[in-house]
């Protein structure tokens, strides 16, 4: 879904995120939070209530109630394959998993500002723009079973493998936006990294090279306020999306509970980057709900009361909210939709179990091009101490 923005002004860059008192306590247990935080762009309060923004409400000013109502499905959707991939995985069937719970607005918003042209670099974590992007969930968690190294073709949604390695997509992103300039293309790059990322020099390579060649890409940060076990006070001495000023292109900062919100800045950005004006930074001030990842405990570093305070700021509750004020949706549609969520759970369980091994010898192949007296060597050592298991098993 693209929103029309034909009627939208393009917003100025010296009033985006100004310092303000809105913001979050947060406490650790080393560390006390400032009790500020800059003002973030947001159409949405938490309690579900439609706010005015004469920068971007324009972007926004033509959605529907079916389109509210499918961002509303994409995120419900989204976190129900998100929670049974972790029940998956605390079953045994999955080796790892890293949720996303509570950054749902954040993908799903500027996941469907997307054109179909548009290239997405994502981490370990978008599998709301994933699915925004037509990829089968259940093809996002071989990787995590261990079965292969990505269960899609990326060229065919547009949207690259998933990437491990902290920040490198920033500069994959960077490149590959530079190539469709030559190219002559009008499709615009986005890349999706975390507030740990932004520590990366990698990032800020990327930003350097996409503002010195003006490069169509969007640098989507979702700041979760947790690099693992490291707050962000930690990664910055400045809010993240003030960054982009030294590289001389325009930061934002936006509520990354607030679906509308994160559209309406995303499409700016995406429009500012489709009409040569080169990158900008976005910062989706988010709250990662969950563990880093399945491996993580998160209670030893942070309070329950600090997630009970965002619990209140719950993406899907503050839409659903809205739809009801509006009239925009009614019982029976929530029902659907809870039927179509516990589906979606039983087809992930069932695709997930029934995925086939792979093949004990598929890792000595395309190692090199031709054959090599090493890899052959390997190989044969491999094949030898599979056999031993089963001289074992006959001997017994």
């Amino acid at each position: 879904m693209t929103v029309d923005s034909s009627a939208a002004s393009k917003p100025r860059r010296s009033t985006a995120g100004k310092a303000g008192t809105t913001g979050t306590k947060r406490t650790t247990r080393s560390t006390a939070k400032k009790s500020s935080e800059p003002e973030l762009v947001q159409l949405l309060t938490p309690e579900g209530k439609r706010v005015k923004n004469a920068e971007y409400d324009g972007y926004v000013a033509g959605i529907t109630p079916d389109e509210l109502r499918g961002l509303y499905r994409d995120m419900v959707l989204t976190r129900r394959f998100d929670a049974e991939a972790t029940s998956l995985q605390r079953q045994g069937e999955l080796g790892l998993w890293a949720s996303l719970l509570g950054q749902e607005a954040a993908q799903i918003g500027s996941g469907r500002a997307l054109r179909d042209d548009d290239y997405v670099f994502p981490t370990y974590r978008e599998h709301g723009v994933a699915w925004c992007r037509g990829v089968d969930p259940t093809n996002l968690l071989g990787m995590f079973r261990g079965v292969n190294h990505g269960g899609w073709d990326p060229n065919s949604n547009n949207f690259h493998l998933y990437t491990i390695v902290i920040g490198s997509q920033a500069l994959h992103a960077t490149g590959y936006a530079m190539g469709i300039t030559k190219d002559g293309a009008d499709s615009a790059v986005i890349a999706y990294f975390g507030d740990g990322a932004s520590s990366q020099g990698d990032v800020s390579e990327a930003f350097n090279f996409a503002a010195v060649y003006n490069a169509p890409v969007v640098f989507f940060c979702q700041n979760n306020q947790w690099a693992i076990s490291e707050p962000t006070e930690k990664q910055t001495r400045v809010p993240l999306y003030q960054r982009a000023q030294g590289f001389g292109f325009p930061g934002v900062r936006v509520d990354g509970n607030d679906v509308l919100a994160c559209l309406a800045v995303t499409q700016w950005a995406l429009e500012r980057a489709r009409a040569g004006e080169g990158p900008t930074l976005i910062e989706a001030y988010t709250y990662r709900m969950g563990a880093h990842t399945t491996s993580d405990d998160p209670t030893r570093y942070r309070h329950d009361d600090e997630r009970a305070s965002w619990e209140a700021k719950d993406p899907i509750l503050r839409l659903r909210q809205f739809l009801e004020s509006a009239n925009h949706a009614d019982e029976g549609f929530f029902a659907e939709l809870e039927a179509e969520s516990e589906a979606l759970g039983k087809r992930v369980r069932e695709v997930v179990r029934s995925m086939p091994d792979p093949d004990d010898f598929a890792m000595f192949e395309n190692v090199y091009a031709d054959g090599h007296a090493l890899v052959d060597e390997e190989r044969a050592q491999f094949a030898a101490y599979q056999a031993s298991f089963a001289d074992a098993e006959g001997g017994n």
